[in-house]
């Protein structure tokens, strides 16, 4: 009766150990990559106007290379050089803010760039609501973000 008691705990262990291994591989998900984030991106957006299909695949391929061409750039100058500015010298902060606006001057150039490009497909205030649309999404995700680093 012992042995048989031992060998049921035993087989239930196992089936434990296994199930948590499968329930952990059907949990996890995958992080997007920086092309399929913007891809859904532009289909949410395309969806949420209600473009016809050429429309939306036009317009997810121009808003994909907008969003490699701001990639490109490299990352955006952070507050943390600002904070670092405060205990430079005055070259050093004068350096910074220059940078800044050498980097704000480059994106302002590419989104006018895609202006142009979206003036071509969309109307002014389809064009406008992108915008708005783009914007929101962008201050959902920081705010996901900021949440997970609060954790």
């Amino acid at each position: 009766m012992k042995r048989i008691f031992r060998v049921f705990m035993l087989v239930a262990l196992a089936m434990m150990a296994c199930y948590g291994t499968i329930y952990a591989q059907n949990g996890s998900r995958q992080r997007l990559t920086r092309e399929e984030l913007a891809e859904k991106q532009a289909r949410y957006i395309a969806d949420e106007m209600v473009m016809d299909d050429a429309v939306t695949e036009r317009f997810v391929e121009t808003f994909c290379r907008f969003q490699k061409e701001i990639w490109a750039l490299g990352p955006r100058i952070g507050r943390d050089s600002l904070r670092n500015a405060a205990t430079g010298t005055d070259t050093e902060t004068e350096q910074e803010i220059k940078a800044r606006f050498e980097h704000s001057q480059k994106i302002l150039d590419i989104r006018k760039k895609y202006y142009k490009e979206y003036s071509e497909f969309l109307t002014q205030k389809q064009i406008k609501r992108v915008y708005e649309l783009e914007r929101q999404m962008m201050n959902r995700l920081a705010k996901r973000n900021a949440n997970r680093n609060r954790r």
